[in-house]
């Protein structure tokens, strides 16, 4: 007997979408492998929400040009009000990141927290600036809360170490986490190409935003980096605690310089234990394993026990994120009764 769990997803853009249309596609394999069946039940956006509590047909959501097509939107009915009035289990959190004060998302959290509902999300902000104290919510209302999406795309970080590497004490993270940052350096350096017409290439491509400075600059690595500190480290830090120095600045002169000479030039995370997290540009030896290229990201996890763990993949997405979202749900799912 399939164990039914109810879903709501709060930001229907590129990370929802792409969610609703994987629990679609994936609905038959998790059904006879894990005997959940997923139900969705809200979708929650800015102008309104789609709320059907007999369920939503999530590959029809995802064809509509526009929600407000769909027979069950209600115009005005708020995402935080869906939360709050809504009979589900799980929440999928996945609206636009705010570092500054991590709204919407921070509210949207605390509400399905509140209301005894599970958290999953992609959204970094809230996590970067109150992970404490949504976790610390979380832990008060018996809620389990996920977030294996906000750091690395599809590549499994959080939960390998929270599981498999859970016998360790983990000394220290380097990593690639920003995919846009990767593409222009390694185009840089394989095309002798100037910055200003690699990063053109790239936003024409979609692999960077019409506005790229929360890449280019390091803050989206920088964000990565506090979610692994707080949440491995147990740090309790925010992004005005990270070093930051972003590519800006690097020129294929350098990037010739530096091959010619066996290395690379990498926008490298990292973070070691009691030390501050810092963002910068770092040279790497040709045949290390963080000289990947174009939009790859990879993470080397340094521990006591099995040595040196690392993991690449693709950091973004939407396919790949909704990997390690769906990986969530049926987490929580499992312990659901």
């Amino acid at each position: 007997m399939l164990k039914k769990v109810r879903i709501l997803i709060v930001g229907f853009g590129v990370i929802g979408r792409g969610v609703a249309r994987s629990i679609s596609e994936k609905r038959e394999f998790i059904n006879g492998k894990y005997g959940i069946d997923f139900e969705l039940v809200g979708i929650g956006e800015r102008e309104g929400s789609i709320v059907c509590e007999k369920g939503i047909d999530p590959m029809e959501a995802c064809m509509l040009k526009s929600l407000n097509e769909h027979p069950h939107w209600k115009e005005g009915a708020k995402a935080i009000d869906i939360i709050k009035g809504v009979d589900a289990d799980i929440v999928i959190e996945a609206t636009p990141t705010n570092i500054d004060t991590g709204e919407p998302g921070m509210s949207h959290m605390m509400a399905a927290f509140e209301t005894k509902k599970h958290v999953v999300t992609s959204n970094k902000g809230p996590l970067t600036v109150a992970y404490t104290r949504l976790k610390k919510a979380a832990e008060e209302n018996d809620i389990k809360f996920m977030f294996e999406a906000s750091v690395g795309g599809a590549m499994p970080v959080l939960n390998m170490v929270r599981g498999t590497l859970q016998a360790n004490e983990i000394l220290g993270i380097e990593g690639i986490l920003n995919g846009t940052c990767n593409y222009i350096l390694t185009r840089m350096m394989t095309e002798g190409l100037p910055y200003e017409h690699v990063l053109s290439e790239a936003q024409e491509l979609g692999i960077a935003e019409s506005d790229p400075t929360y890449d280019v600059e390091g803050i989206d690595t920088a964000c990565k980096l506090v979610i692994l500190a707080n949440s491995i480290f147990d740090m309790d830090i925010s992004y005005k605690d990270v070093s930051v120095t972003g590519i800006t600045n690097i020129t294929s002169e350098a990037l010739k310089l530096a091959y010619d000479d066996g290395y690379v030039i990498k926008l490298v995370g990292e973070i070691q234990n009691n030390n501050k997290p810092a963002v910068a540009p770092h040279l790497v030896p040709k045949d290390h394993p963080l000289a990947v290229g174009g939009t790859l990201n990879i993470i080397s996890i340094r521990t006591d026990l099995a040595g040196e763990i690392t993991v690449t993949g693709k950091g973004a997405g939407a396919v790949e994120t909704s990997s390690s979202i769906l990986s969530d749900l049926i987490s929580i799912a499992n312990e659901i009764p």
